[in-house]
C-alpha cells in the first residue's frame, strides 16, 4: 500500500506526463526511488528541468497521493499502475498510455473482445436507432462495449448494453468522484455493476476541455476495433479514429448521405481508406474474425485433435498466456527460433493463432 503512494505521487507531478513519468522510473529504478534521488541525480535525467527536479524534492503530491489512496479505498476504486499485473494488456505497449488508470466496476479489462463505439453529440433519429440494433446484434459474440459516456451515440451505446445485457464502460475525461454530464448519474451508476467506469484522473480532477481528446487514446488503445457512428469531419470522434489507426486497430465506420454533415466524418474516414465500411455487425465479425459464442470453440476443438504434438504444446502455451512473443514461447517449449516461426505460420494457415503487432501472438479467439 505504501508503494501505491508513490504510484499516484508520480501522476501528480507538475508537467510530467505519461512518457516523462516512465524516464523517471526507469532512470530511478521504481516509483519509490524517483522521490528518494537527489537532485543532481534527477537532473541528469533527460526531460527533467529544476522545476519539475524541486516539485519531486518537496514531495507535497506525496501528501496528495495519501488523500488519493484514501478516496481508492473508500469507494472500491482499483488502481492499476502501468507495471502491474492488472494493467489492460492491450493498453500496456503504446509509450503514451497512462501511467495509472482508475476503475471503478466489474467488467474484465483483459477480456477477449472489446469493442469502442463513438461518434457525435447530437446524432439523427438514424444514428440512434442504428446504434441500438448495431448493439443488439453484437450481443451474440459477446464483448465488452466501451465508450465516453458523452451525449449522443456514448449514451446511447452504454444504456442499449444495459439493456442487452452487454457490459459496458465509460472512458471519463475526469475524476470518479462526479459523473459529467451529471444527467448521465444514474446510466453510470448501474453501468458499474457488470461494466464499470474508467480514467487516468486523480478523484478529485474535473472534467477540463482539454482532458477529453486525452481520453481518447484510451478508447482507442483499449478496444480491438473502433466504430464511429455518425460524426463530422472534425471532433472527438475523427480523433479517436486517427488515434485508432496509428494503435493499428480496426476501425469501421457507418456510411452516409453526402449531403449530412453528421456523415462527412465517416465518409472520409471510408474514402480514405482509414475505416471499413460498417452497415451492420456482420461485418464487423467477418472482418474480425469472430464466431457467435460456442462457435469458435467448437471449430478450434476439432483442429485441436489434427495437430501436432509440437503444434499441440504452442497452443497449449498461448492458451496459458493469452499473449506471449516468440521468445517466451521459444523458451516455453524448448524449441530454436526457425522452428518456432515454422509452428507459427503453420497454426497461423490453421486459423488457429494470429500475430500481434511487436512480434507477439495469441490464439484467434483470443479478442
Amino acid at each position: 500500500m505504501k508503494d501505491l503512494i508513490y504510484k499516484i505521487g508520480i501522476t501528480r507531478i507538475p508537467l510530467v506526463g505519461a512518457v516523462t513519468a516512465r524516464n523517471l522510473i526507469g532512470y530511478c529504478g521504481g516509483p519509490r526511488a524517483v522521490f528518494e534521488a537527489r537532485k543532481r541525480e534527477l537532473l541528469r535525467i533527460p526531460g527533467i528541468g529544476e522545476r519539475t527536479a524541486d516539485s519531486i524534492l518537496r514531495q507535497r503530491v506525496l501528501l496528495e497521493a495519501e488523500a488519493e489512496l484514501e478516496f481508492l479505498e473508500k469507494h472500491e476504486v482499483q488502481a492499476l499502475f502501468y507495471l502491474d499485473p492488472g494493467y489492460p494488456h492491450r493498453l500496456k505497449h503504446f509509450p503514451d498510455s497512462p501511467v495509472m488508470l482508475y476503475y471503478r466496476g466489474n467488467a474484465d479489462l483483459d477480456t477477449r473482445r472489446i469493442v469502442a463505439i463513438v461518434g457525435t453529440r447530437r446524432p439523427s433519429v438514424h444514428g440512434r436507432a442504428f446504434c441500438e440494433n448495431l448493439i443488439e446484434e453484437l450481443q451474440p459474440y459477446s464483448p465488452l462495449i466501451i465508450s465516453g459516456l458523452a451525449y449522443g451515440i456514448d449514451i446511447t451505446a452504454h444504456r442499449r448494453c444495459l439493456k442487452a445485457g452487454l457490459p459496458t464502460v465509460g472512458v471519463l475525461g475526469h475524476g470518479l468522484s462526479r459523473i459529467y454530464p451529471p444527467q448521465h448519474l444514474s446510466v453510470a451508476q448501474e453501468m458499474c455493476r457488470d461494466g464499470g467506469l474508467l480514467t487516468e484522473y486523480t478523484s478529485q480532477t474535473d472534467p477540463e476541455r482539454e482532458h477529453f481528446p486525452m481520453r481518447n487514446r484510451i478508447i482507442a488503445g483499449l478496444c480491438d476495433a473502433l466504430l464511429v457512428i455518425e460524426t463530422a469531419r472534425r471532433g472527438g470522434s475523427m480523433i479517436s479514429a486517427e488515434l485508432a489507426n496509428s494503435y493499428h486497430k480496426d476501425v469501421f465506420a457507418v456510411p452516409g448521405r453526402v449531403q449530412d454533415r453528421q456523415s462527412e466524418g465517416c465518409n472520409l474516414l471510408i474514402k480514405s481508406h482509414k475505416a471499413a465500411l460498417l452497415e451492420s455487425a456482420a461485418d464487423l465479425a467477418y472482418v474480425m474474425g469472430w464466431e457467435k459464442a460456442g462457435q469458435q470453440q467448437a471449430i478450434q476443438t476439432s483442429l485441436f485433435t489434427e495437430l501436432s504434438e509440437a503444434e499441440k504444446l504452442v497452443v497449449n502455451l498461448l492458451r496459458e498466456t493469452e499473449i506471449a512473443g516468440i521468445d517466451q514461447l521459444t523458451t516455453g517449449s524448448r524449441k530454436s527460433n526457425s522452428e518456432m516461426a515454422t509452428l507459427l505460420l503453420n497454426l497461423e494457415f490453421k486459423g488457429l493463432v494470429k500475430s500481434l503487432p511487436g512480434k507477439r501472438y495469441a490464439l484467434v479467439n483470443h479478442r
